[in-house]
C-alpha cells in the first residue's frame, strides 16, 4: 500500500512543479504537457485489483486535493478522477497489462479524461471548443506521459515480489 501512494504523490507534486516551469497557454502548449497523476492512476491499479473501493477512494480523494491544489474548482477533478478510475478498472479488465498494453491504457486514460473535459466545457459553454483543440490537447500530452508511465512502470518491476502484487507479462 505504501509504494502506490508514493507514486500518486511524486506524480502529484510532478505535476505541479512541471506545468509551471512548462507553458500551459491555448495556442502555446508544450510537447510535453505533463498529466501525470492520470498516468499515476493507471500504474498503481494492480496494486489495489483486490480492493477496488479503496482504489476509486483513492482516485477522488486525489481529485479533491486536486482542485484544492491546482484548479480551484471544488468537485470538478474529483468526479473526473472517479471516471478515470472506472475507465482504468474497464481496461484492466479486459486487457492484460504488458508493456505495449500499458502506453495503450494511458493512451486512453489521457484520450478519456479530455473527453470528460470537453463534455464539461461544451455542457457549460465555459470556453469555445472545437475539435481542433481538442486533438492538439492530447497530442501535446501524450509524449511525455508515455514515457513517464514507462519509466514508471520499468521501476515497480525491479521492485522485490514481497514488497509488490504486480507482475509483469514480458
Amino acid at each position: 500500500m505504501l509504494i502506490p501512494i508514493v507514486i500518486l504523490v511524486i506524480s502529484f507534486l510532478l505535476d505541479g512543479i512541471l506545468s509551471n516551469f512548462l507553458p500551459y497557454m491555448v495556442g502555446d502548449l508544450s510537447l510535453f504537457t505533463p498529466m501525470l497523476t492520470i498516468v499515476s492512476f493507471v500504474v498503481i491499479y494492480p496494486f489495489f485489483t483486490k480492493t477496488i473501493r479503496k482504489y476509486l477512494t483513492i482516485c477522488f480523494v486525489t481529485g479533491l486535493v486536486y482542485d484544492f491544489m491546482y484548479t480551484n474548482l471544488l468537485f470538478y477533478n474529483a468526479i473526473l478522477f472517479l471516471g478515470l478510475g472506472a475507465l482504468v478498472l474497464l481496461l484492466y479488465r479486459y486487457i492484460r497489462l504488458n508493456w505495449l498494453s500499458l502506453l495503450l491504457f494511458i493512451s486512453l486514460a489521457i484520450i478519456g479524461y479530455e473527453v470528460m473535459n470537453v463534455i464539461v466545457i461544451l455542457i457549460f459553454q465555459l470556453v469555445p471548443m472545437t475539435f481542433y483543440r481538442f486533438l492538439y490537447k492530447i497530442s501535446h500530452s501524450l509524449l511525455l506521459n508515455l514515457i513517464y508511465g514507462e519509466v514508471l512502470y520499468f521501476i515497480i518491476s525491479l521492485i522485490p515480489k514481497k514488497y509488490k502484487r504486480l507482475t509483469i507479462n514480458s
